[in-house]
């Protein structure tokens, strides 16, 4: 069974919950579908591909300025 993105994050992150709009990102992402979040500082953007990156198979990179 593939752990879901709540159980992950609270086992590698130690979050009960995610905050408003990282659930919707991460799940369009772990879909394949394109995602945009737009977060204000410290709302947890980095959640949003580090979550993913631990459930699908292979490398991810992230590219920031």
């Amino acid at each position: 069974m593939v752990p879901d993105p709540c159980s992950v994050l609270r086992r590698h992150f130690g979050y009960d919950a995610f905050r408003p709009g990282q659930e919707d990102l991460v799940r369009a992402v772990l879909r394949g579908r394109d995602a945009l979040g737009i977060l204000p500082t410290g709302g947890g953007k980095s959640v949003c591909y580090q979550v993913p990156a631990h459930l699908l198979p292979g490398l991810t990179l992230v590219v920031t300025p």
